[in-house]
């Protein structure tokens, strides 16, 4: 497809689905992460193996312009026993509250099975399984129209083309379900990384999303191996080279993304890192329709990402340039 029908695809889709016009993006915001914690410890013991994000941290980042927060989860504390089991009602009363605390401010929560294409470590390959846990929790969240469904936390290690049918799975049983207004968050294989996306899972632009409504979530570390496990970032320039690739196949395929996991070290290495590639994400966003830091959380102590207030590492070093990047 030449570029300008390209463009003009894009700039119809983008008044369609009410997205941000270009250079602006449509959300920036936080990772709340801390549900998730206590993994392999199931279903555990609430305030000992995992919590849930404390509100006061996330009133304050909604009155600094963050519109947008992931909310990782268990699958296994969710729905007990298998992907396709029963409905744990205090934890999902729980993830409700701090969905609903998001929300009704008018921001938005995006519902992260924090899970790695597995459950209890084990590969998912059922997808009736996979896609009854998703009807389960749709159903729980359809009413909510800002509410996003995140398909699963980083497919890893995987066979490609079941990372495809776990995702088409999620998408059927999520419409099914009669959730057909959100949007869909479709992860890929080898983590997610946006430095890779191009080469490793392409196939994902086969999806097929009867509302329209699909992005395709990536992520993207500025260390040497693209893990997040280290403060250091290889250049003052790999926010954007790695992230180049993966905006060209989201234009060449007509298809958006959201950069669902960013961070980078205090340091001045990386802090030039982030601000080139928050800058490469807002002049093409027409395709990028936002990001996410990773993470806020009350459980995070000094971790060199914590982008809890008032004092997470993260959030003292790097607010002031993150929230210049607000819608």
């Amino acid at each position: 497809m030449r570029t300008s029908t390209l463009s003009n695809v894009l700039a119809g889709l983008a008044v369609a689905q009410g997205i941000a016009a270009a250079d602006k993006l449509k959300w920036l915001g936080i990772n709340l992460s801390v549900a998730e914690f206590g993994q392999g410890t199931y279903p555990g013991t609430w305030g000992k193996d995992f919590y849930f994000p404390d509100a006061t941290a996330v009133s304050t980042l909604i009155s600094e312009g963050y519109n947008i927060f992931r909310v990782a989860f268990s699958m296994e504390r969710l729905v007990l026993d298998s992907p396709d089991g029963t409905l744990s009602d205090a934890y999902l009363a729980n993830l409700t509250e701090t969905v609903n605390h998001i929300t009704e401010s008018g921001s938005y929560a995006i519902l992260d099975p924090h899970n790695f294409g597995r459950y209890n470590d084990e590969v998912i390959t059922d997808t009736g399984a996979f896609g009854k846990f998703w009807t389960t929790v749709a159903d729980a969240f359809k009413s909510n129209e800002n509410v996003l469904f995140d398909t699963n936390n980083e497919y890893h290690d995987m066979d490609q083309d079941l990372v495809l049918q776990l995702n088409q799975a999620a998408i059927d049983a999520i419409r099914g379900a009669g959730a057909t207004s959100q949007y869909i968050l479709a992860e890929g294989n080898s983590w997610s990384g946006a430095h890779a996306w191009n080469v490793t899972n392409d196939n994902l632009s086969q999806l097929s999303d009867p509302s329209g409504k699909l992005i395709y979530e990536m992520h993207q570390y500025l260390d040497s191996d693209n893990s997040g496990t280290s403060d250091a970032c290889v250049s003052g320039t790999v926010g954007v080279d790695r992230l180049v690739g993966a905006t060209e196949w989201l234009r060449e395929n007509g298809a958006l993304g959201i950069l669902g996991e960013f961070a980078g070290g205090p340091n001045d290495d990386c802090r030039a890192a982030v601000e080139g590639l928050l800058e490469h994400l807002q002049e093409n966003s027409d395709v990028w329709q936002g990001a996410l830091w990773w993470a806020a959380g009350p459980w995070w102590a000094d971790y060199f990402f914590s982008f809890e207030p008032p004092s997470g590492t993260g959030y003292s070093y790097y607010n002031d340039l993150l929230k210049s990047y607000a819608p």
